[in-house]
């Protein structure tokens, strides 16, 4: 008789690649993994991973399995929540994968608001510059900068952010402000490690067509933040990080600025359960609420 440990140990290993990372993501020895995967492919009379050196490849027969497998997964989620949410409070734990500024800026100082409505609910916020997949279960919630064009996935716009160009005093004291656009070829800039971002809606200087010398690249914003605040060069910076800080001023803000999205995205599967709307309901209030901030 098949049982949910097996299916877990299948779907982690699924998509973690390897019996180590599937225990670690299910908080378990690998050896526990290994055995409930071996149990799992007796009681099936098949076997679903070829095993090597560089990990496990799932065969047909582990891909033909999978959906219901799947299936079995989101009943027991729905189950288990149906049972527990009887005159309990919103409980449990939610991971929300945020982009960088939106995690780190926006939503972590606000997170008591959500803990005072439900102190049982536990936040995991993963604030980052690579993109999430919730059909892998890497996260409950995202906030995207592009809307899903596929997959069972629910999104809704929660509201257009801006960045402009910003400097440090002491950087426009040594290399003069620039007046116009086309100025910005005698400038230094700072930009990401294209390579290292996933996301490509996130690397905006080079979509802005700036003929700079590019001095500094780094795979965070708050890098390139410090960097600029320090007179390293010129950097497209979000607003709701940097509007109110006194070490960096705006450039050429009447012709220079980028215009993204924010989009929640919910796998169609959890949107219902009671913590993940709790959750989402949240964000989708908080951003209407501070809109002006982006």
């Amino acid at each position: 008789m098949l049982n949910s440990d097996q299916i877990s140990a299948f779907l982690a290993v699924i998509r973690e690649g390897n019996c180590v990372a599937a225990a670690r993501r299910l908080r378990l020895d690998h050896s526990t993994v290994s055995r409930r995967l071996v149990s799992l492919e007796a009681q099936l009379g098949t076997r679903l991973f070829d095993r090597s050196p560089r990990g496990l490849a799932p065969t047909d027969a582990a891909t033909a399995f999978l959906t219901h497998a799947e299936r079995i997964e989101r009943e027991l989620i729905v189950a288990a929540d149906a049972v527990s949410r009887r005159d309990v409070p919103i409980a449990g734990t939610v991971r929300v994968a945020t982009p960088e500024i939106f995690g780190s800026d926006f939503l972590a100082p606000l997170i008591p608001e959500l803990a005072a409505r439900h102190p049982e609910l536990v936040i995991e916020l993963v604030p980052e510059s690579r993109a999430t997949s919730l059909s892998k279960r890497e996260a409950d919630i995202a906030i995207a900068v592009r809307r899903p064009a596929d997959g069972r996935l629910f999104s809704r716009k929660l509201t257009d952010y801006r960045l402009g160009l910003y400097a440090a005093p002491s950087y426009l004291e040594t290399f003069g402000t620039p007046h116009s656009a086309d100025a910005l070829a005698d400038h230094r800039f700072i930009a990401y490690v294209d390579d290292l971002v996933e996301v490509p809606e996130l690397l905006v200087l080079g979509r802005m067509d700036m003929k700079g010398q590019v001095v500094f690249r780094a795979s965070t914003s708050a890098a390139q933040i410090a960097a600029a605040a320090a007179g390293t060069g010129l950097a497209m910076l979000h607003h709701i990080a940097v509007r109110d800080d006194p070490r960096l001023v705006r450039v050429l803000e009447d012709e220079i600025e980028a215009i993204r999205s924010y989009w929640l995205v919910i796998h169609a599967d959890l949107r219902q359960l009671p913590r993940i709307r709790a959750v989402a309901d949240f964000l989708a209030n908080l951003v209407a609420r501070e809109r002006y901030r982006f």
